[in-house]
């Protein structure tokens, strides 16, 4: 059985080699997340993809912890603006920096820390839950948050298009995103029981 040890407390610790795959392997994985629309285009509303990088994320912080989960996907940000095309509709480059969706990319960073600070704390099936579901509402709030703004002062939105009008873009694949958030917590803390991960 694989064993992954990640000391966490105080940010203190060696990290073992294991470790750091499992983290190149959660960027990996929102990678290719961030391009399911290249198989389904109509996957796209609103010019919001729908994808399963939020899934991941969430799965990166409950697996990997807080710090380790942060760093999974801080390494997925920098990959992409380097320009390897990881992005959603493989786009990449510092350029993306300015795409109105960007915000969603910067928000898996503290979806995972967020997510894996939860479980920390509360280990049990319920708070593996909970912690997605938080997971998935700091990366709406964020994302959305970010697009809104991007479209109103620097992405030419139309003279109609309102902050109601940008939550109202999220709620098509709002049920997908709850669905595989409880799933993510669920499958979560099953993964941490089987791979024994031990974050302090």
């Amino acid at each position: 059985m694989t064993t992954v040890t990640v000391k966490e407390k105080g940010g203190k610790g060696r990290i073992s080699p294991l470790t750091i795959v499992y983290s190149g392997m959660f960027a990996a994985l929102m990678m290719i997340g961030a391009n399911i629309t290249a198989f389904v285009p109509f996957l796209v509303i609103g010019g919001v993809p729908i994808t399963l990088q939020t899934f991941f994320a969430i799965l990166a912080g409950l697996l990997l912890g807080s710090r380790l989960g942060a760093m999974a996907m801080t390494v997925y940000l920098f990959i992409g603006l380097v320009g390897a095309p990881v992005f959603s509709k493989f786009g990449g480059g510092f350029g993306y920096i300015v795409n109105p969706t960007f915000g969603f990319v910067v928000s898996f960073i503290l979806t995972a820390y967020i997510a894996g600070k939860i479980v920390e704390k509360n280990g049990k099936l319920q708070g593996y839950i909970f912690a997605a579901l938080v997971g998935m509402i700091v990366n709406y709030l964020f994302g959305t948050n970010w697009m809104y703004f991007a479209y109103k002062f620097w992405a030419a939105a139309p003279d109609a298009f309102t902050y109601k009008i940008a939550w109202l873009w999220m709620i098509p694949p709002l049920p997908k995103d709850i669905l595989l958030s409880v799933l993510a917590g669920m499958f979560g803390h099953r993964m941490y029981k089987v791979l024994k991960v031990r974050r302090g």
